[in-house]
Formats: structure tokens, C-alpha cells, sequence
């Protein structure tokens, strides 16, 4: 171990796969003309009471994907009324995960996807790199966890040191006592951190593999303590988007984990969450709970994300169902038996937002109607038409329940007005001042929300 550190397409397709020479821009003109559109605004599929309509199934899914393009000079997100936005720190490797730590330091996971060789293979895994590098997801993964630190409390780090190296498609980060835990791609790792440290050079200590392999379809691995820091939650995606791959590939997948801290040892805690990624306490009930990315191809309209509380035992529907007992038509065999025991989550986030980062509001200093929520970042849509995401919203909570019928936008102008990605949030944390922090992995930046103009 190192230390320390979707089917068959026509014809046409397999022809163009081969040739290899479409330019991007002529590929995603074609991809857009066979694409359907939404029919329902983006509003009903939100809340807790979404919109369900028929699904839409293709021969070629829809594909719209927001060129990757980075900040023009001069130009930032726009944060709500009576909050202002800068960086925090720029310049990073596609920064995709965030973790403050009680001194206030700032740990950003610079990180992509591992090597997938198998996941590339066909016309499917063809068009979905293809995909995955207009929108600016193909960079080779840094594999380290960057220390930020604001000495002088102006709001822009002025620190920068690389605290772990040579990691393996890092995400998830918690600090319990004197271990930091850190889920990579294929496991769980702990090292020794005492405050104040900006390098860590002492070899890990694997807590718990975690499942991967050379297909390992949703890689992120996210991770949460336990007020007492004994459990680990840890969410763990799907291999593939509908168990097109078999049940076989998907053990233990779309599943969070409980994980004991001290020996490794493991069970699913809940499971039919299609790709759980953001995790976080709701501090009046104490309950777990995380945004979940759902299924592609049942049309722009289907499958809303969502925000959900994660029961002990609770089965949430995949690849069976969605949404609650909404059957699946696509996968096979059928199993009416697990559908009659899905869970429909508790609020919708949109169809395809892509919304992974999670935060309770809690400690933060933005205005009072912030107070008592959850912040969500959306890193955006592929499979819809017109986009979906790409900002960070608030639900709000009244007591430790999601209220209100839609999200309320916090930092959004990540799209330009050509379509083109300027930025994709992805992680959300609240620094020692209560100020949001926002990870960008195509900027390159962090972006500090705080109140003001």
C-alpha cells in the first residue's frame, strides 16, 4: 500500500465510434437533435409533492451537456440578496469535496475518477467519455487533500500546503479525535492528524475496502461520523444506471454503510439509493440524511433527485423503483416483492440537478432565513433538455423536516449565456465564521458566500 498520504445503438453510432474523428461540437449537435424535451418546468419536479409524468424512453438518450469552460476574468457566481461571493481560493485541480476542521482549517479533496478500463467499452461507454469530456470531467485525478487556512480572517486563504498525497480518487473526509478518516475510490483510510498540522507524511491505516473494481460506475465515496465517532456512514453508488449490469455487480452498492471506526467492521445500513453522495446530521432529530442522484433515460421530466432522511433498514427503491413504488419497467426480472417495500423520499431536487453536496445550515451567518435547512450543491444535468442544476440551493426546514414547495437559490450564473459551464459546484461546507464554502471542480475554485455585498 502507498503511505500517507446506457444499450445498443443504431448503426450509425457504432460508425461514428469508430471512426473517432466527430468533432465535439458536430457530435453534440447531432446528440441534441434526437434529444427530447421538458415538458414541465423545473418547479414540479421539487418539493415534497413532485411531479411524476409518464417516462420517456429513446433509442439515444438525450444528451445536453454545458461545455466546460472555466471563469472569464472578472467574472463570479451570483449570490442571493444581502450575500456577497469571492474566492476563497483559486487555481486548485478540480476540487470536488470540502471539510472544515475545528481549528478552521479548510480541506479540499482534489480529486476525479480512478482508471475504469471496463466502463469505457461499447458505444455506450464510448458516448459517455465522450460526455464526460465536454464537460470537463476527463482530467486525470490530482489524489490529494489540499490545506487552506485564512490567517488573517479577510475571508481568502493566504495558506495552501498539500496535507495528503498519493491517495487513491479521495472524497470524503471526518475528523474523529486524533484520526482522520478518508474515503477513497476502493476504501476507507485513517491517518494521524494533530491540530495545526499542514502535512501529514505518516503511512494509513485501511479502516474498510470499499466496492470498486475496473468498472466502479459511481466512484465517489462520501463519508459522515457518528456524534460519538464509533460509526462511520459511508455512501457507496450504483455500478451502472439501472442494474443493466446484474444484481451481481451491484453488491453492496447504492447503499450507505455503517462502518465501526475501530475494526473495520461493516453492514448496509440502508440501500436502494441509486448514487447517495452528500451526508449530513439534522441536528433537532439527530437523523442521517443525504441527497441522492437518481436513474437517466426515463425522459427530461424523470427521475427527480432528492433529499431524504436514511431509515435504518430502509429500502429506497433502485434499480426496482423510483420515487417511492413508481416500478421501473427497464429492469428485469421484475420484483414487485422490494417495490412494495420502497420508501419514497421526503423532497425532490429536480429532475437530473446532479445535486450531490450536503450541509446543515446549522452555525451559519448568513441571513435568518437560512437558519434551519439543508445547502445542496448541483453539479448539473446531462440528460436534460433544457439544463437542470448548476447552483446551490437551500431547502429549508420547520423543526427537522423539509418545508416550503421549492428550493431557494443561494449562489447561482455558474451557466453562461451561451450555455457554456463557467463552474460546477459540487461539495458545500460552513466555515468557523458560519460563511458558505462551494467547491468548484471546473473553475478550479472554492467560492466563500457570506453576508454583505
Amino acid at each position: 500500500m502507498w503511505r500517507g498520504s446506457k444499450s445498443t445503438r443504431p448503426d450509425r453510432w457504432r460508425r461514428v465510434a469508430h471512426a473517432g474523428t466527430v468533432p465535439m461540437l458536430a457530435l453534440a449537435a447531432v446528440l441534441g437533435a434526437c434529444s427530447d424535451m421538458a415538458v414541465l418546468p423545473i418547479s414540479a419536479g421539487t418539493g415534497p409533492n413532485p411531479t411524476l409524468p409518464e417516462p420517456r424512453s429513446a433509442l439515444i438518450p438525450t444528451v445536453n451537456i454545458a461545455p466546460a469552460k472555466g471563469w472569464p476574468a472578472g467574472v463570479t457566481p451570483k449570490a442571493a440578496l444581502g450575500m456577497r461571493v469571492v474566492a476563497f481560493a483559486r487555481n486548485l485541480d478540480h476540487p470536488r469535496w470540502l471539510y472544515v476542521l475545528p481549528n478552521g482549517d479548510v480541506l479540499v479533496a482534489e480529486t476525479n475518477a480512478p482508471p475504469k478500463p471496463d466502463d469505457a467499452k461499447g458505444i455506450r461507454g464510448w458516448l459517455m467519455g465522450l460526455v464526460m469530456q465536454r464537460a470537463g470531467a476527463a482530467v486525470p485525478s490530482a489524489n490529494r487533500i489540499t490545506l487552506l487556512r485564512d490567517t488573517n480572517g479577510d475571508g481568502i486563504a493566504d495558506v495552501r500546503s498539500v496535507l495528503l498525497a498519493g491517495l487513491n480518487s479521495p472524497f470524503g473526509m471526518a475528523l474523529v479525535g486524533n484520526r482522520l478518516y478518508v474515503a477513497n475510490s476502493d476504501a476507507v483510510w485513517s491517518f494521524p492528524y494533530a491540530s495545526g498540522d499542514t502535512q501529514i507524511v505518516a503511512s494509513g491505516t485501511r479502516v474498510v475496502a470499499l466496492p470498486a473494481g475496473p468498472i466502479n460506475h459511481h466512484w465517489t465515496k462520501n463519508l459522515i461520523a457518528s456524534a460519538d465517532g464509533s460509526k462511520l456512514y459511508v455512501s457507496v453508488g450504483s455500478n451502472s444506471n439501472v442494474a443493466e449490469r446484474g444484481m451481481a455487480a451491484e453488491a453492496e452498492r447504492a447503499a450507505v454503510w455503517e462502518v465501526d471506526a475501530h475494526s473495520g467492521d461493516h453492514r448496509v445500513f440502508a440501500s436502494g439509493l441509486r448514487n447517495p453522495v452528500g451526508l449530513s446530521w439534522e441536528p433537532h432529530s439527530g437523523a442521517l440524511w443525504t441527497v441522492v442522484n437518481e436513474r437517466d433515460e426515463l425522459g427530461s421530466d424523470l427521475v427527480p433527485d432528492y433529499l431524504t432522511s436514511v431509515r435504518d433498514g430502509g429500502f429506497y427503491g433502485w434499480p426496482y423503483s423510483y420515487y417511492g413504488q413508481h416500478v421501473d419497467k427497464r429492469v428485469t426480472p421484475q420484483r414487485p416483492d422490494r417495490v412494495a417495500q420502497a420508501l419514497a423520499p421526503d423532497y425532490a431536487l429536480g429532475p437530473h440537478t446532479a445535486s450531490l453536496g450536503l450541509a446543515s445550515s446549522v452555525g451559519t451567518t448568513l441571513p435568518a432565513a437560512f437558519a434551519n435547512g439543508m445547502f445542496v450543491g448541483q453539479h448539473g444535468s446531462w440528460n436534460r433538455r433544457p439544463h437542470s442544476g448548476y447552483k446551490v440551493v437551500f431547502v429549508p426546514f420547520e423543526g427537522a423536516r423539509p418545508s416550503g414547495a421549492a428550493p431557494v437559490d443561494v449562489l447561482t450564473g455558474f451557466l453562461s449565456p451561451d450555455g457554456d459551464a463557467w463552474g460546477r459546484p459540487v461539495g458545500v461546507a460552513l466555515d468557523r465564521q458560519g460563511a458558505l464554502l462551494v467547491a468548484d471542480d471546473v473553475g478550479n475554485v472554492v467560492w466563500r458566500v457570506s453576508t454583505g455585498r
